[in-house]
């Protein structure tokens, strides 16, 4: 029993941190609320795996791990932007792009529970790639202004239910042995986290970014690829009318 509940502990430490983050961006510690955001990220991919290397998967828990998703991920993230980015602009605008964000992100955890996607890669931006993205966005608002973070917030959200494939890394488990390390990187990342957020938070938005853009560019080469496809056929339809 205890054995089971182990992996549910770390989803539940991600909902933790989602909370922590919205509580540190309305005290206006913006940089700790984001790096919140980015250790829930990694509570995020650890739950899994451990739940994998113990034989512990079970509906119960991939139910509470799509609902921490949506706070951590989904509402930390757009309240984060909102407070720091979006207070300027017109009212009911703020709020839509603000709502709009964590509600893809409900429509893209419930397509991901009920509907198989490609084997090694997922359908749509992950929810915990796109909160990350926008949480450590928002520490430039200061070199970005408020009309590009609100397109950024809808890019993202549309990249989440879009069809866009993104690879998921679920290859990479977690060796049952190597179980006790778990809380130690957990651990480190907060305290590293704590003690360096700004820097790192910035940091890690380089990697998420180019995650983010990597299915933007893989669709733009497949519609090349097939529209040179289509071209090529048509051209060959065209010279077999000639003769």
């Amino acid at each position: 029993m205890i054995t089971k509940s182990i992996p549910n502990l770390f989803t539940l430490g991600n909902l933790f941190l989602g909370m922590v983050a919205i509580l540190m961006a309305f005290d206006g510690k913006y940089s700790l609320a984001a790096i919140m955001v980015i250790v829930a990220m990694l509570l995020d991919g650890l739950d899994g795996r451990v739940a994998r290397a113990l034989n512990a998967q079970s509906e119960f828990g991939k139910e509470l791990d799509s609902l921490s998703d949506v706070i951590s991920f989904g509402v930390a993230p757009a309240l984060i932007m909102f407070i720091v980015s979006f207070h300027d602009l017109n009212q009911a605008l703020a709020w839509t792009v603000t709502g709009i964000f964590p509600m893809f992100g409900a429509l893209r955890l419930a397509r991901f529970n009920v509907i198989s996607g490609t084997p090694g890669y997922f359908t749509g931006l992950p929810i915990p790639a796109a909160g990350g993205v926008l949480a450590t966005l928002s520490l430039f608002h200061k070199d970005v202004s408020a009309p590009y973070m609100v397109i950024a917030t809808l890019l993202l959200s549309y990249l989440m239910v879009s069809s866009m494939k993104y690879p998921n890394f679920k290859k990479v488990g977690l060796p049952k042995k190597a179980i006790w390390i778990a809380p130690i990187v957990v651990l480190v990342a907060v305290l590293l986290a704590v003690a360096f957020p700004d820097q790192l938070s910035k940091m890690i938005f380089i990697p998420l970014g180019l995650y983010a853009l990597y299915g933007m560019k893989q669709n733009v080469d497949k519609l090349i690829r097939r529209s040179r496809k289509q071209q090529k056929e048509s051209d060959e339809n065209y010279r077999h009318s000639k003769r």
